[in-house]
């Protein structure tokens, strides 16, 4: 058994919806002081009113992660609040963009959610990490880029692998203050974003798992509830595929029977 992380304070970017919204609906149902960000007021106030529906409570900010006066704003009130344990950097964007028509805005604005609100947000962390008794950052990554590809998410799958590289060499310097920093890397995951791509899609995509269903947005927070314990304290650098063994089958043969 965990130990509970009541009265434990998490910082959940990109918190208004999908894998997102279900680590801070997650955190707060385990006793969690959670706090959650985004970019836009109205999705921020929605997700705010869904948890409050659940009978679960947190505070919600505004802050582009890439930015770095909204980061510096956003770690000092969440601290400033609650103190901090835990920063789950969550926030990224998917648009699909075929390589031989994709401009570089595109392709940097996938590199400043993905990569560089990575960056800003574990840096800015860092002077309230270290107060804490123990500090966790994990980092919401995909089987895309480090494992596997997709046609037309070459820029997000080159961010999803950068966060990688970034966390492995982070991980070193964190490791003086007795701070991990882990990634999940999610396969295909049911959210919002995925129900809008429709029923044959969604199906197509279930038959290539060998559990035969999509993970939901609790497989992923339980894989962040445990990174986050302070029994996961001798783990760091580490990531863990939640994905139902997508990334398993050599062909669609393997899937047969």
């Amino acid at each position: 058994m965990l130990t509970p992380l009541k009265d434990k304070s998490v910082l959940i970017t990109g918190g208004t919806a999908g894998i997102g919204l279900g680590l801070a609906r997650a955190f707060a149902r385990a006793g969690a002081r959670v706090a959650i960000s985004g970019r836009s007021r109205d999705k921020l106030d929605a997700a705010l009113a869904r948890l409050r529906a659940e009978g679960l409570n947190a505070s919600g900010h505004i802050a582009d992660v890439g930015r770095p006066e909204d980061v510096a704003r956003l770690l000092a009130d969440t601290a400033t609040q609650n103190g901090l344990d835990v920063l789950c950097c969550n926030a990224g964007v998917f648009p699909s963009a075929p390589l031989e028509s994709m401009s570089a805005e595109e392709w940097d604005q996938v590199q400043h959610t993905n990569v560089r609100g990575n960056f800003l947000c574990v840096q800015a962390a860092l002077p309230y990490l270290r107060q804490a008794e123990y500090g966790r950052v994990i980092l919401t990554s995909s089987i895309t880029g480090p494992v596997t590809g997709y046609a037309g998410w070459s820029h997000y799958g080159a961010s999803k692998a950068a966060q990688l590289g970034f966390m492995r060499s982070a991980a070193l310097e964190l490791a003086r203050d007795a701070i991990t920093i882990n990634a999940v890397l999610p396969g295909n995951v049911l959210t919002e974003g995925l129900r809008e791509l429709g029923e044959d899609y969604l199906d197509k995509m279930a038959a290539a798992v060998p559990l035969r269903r999509l993970g939901s947005v609790d497989d992923i927070a339980n894989a962040a509830l445990f990174f986050a314990s302070k029994e996961a304290g001798f783990i760091t650098g580490q990531t863990l595929i939640v994905d139902g063994g997508q990334v398993l089958p050599e062909s669609l043969d393997a899937l047969a029977g």
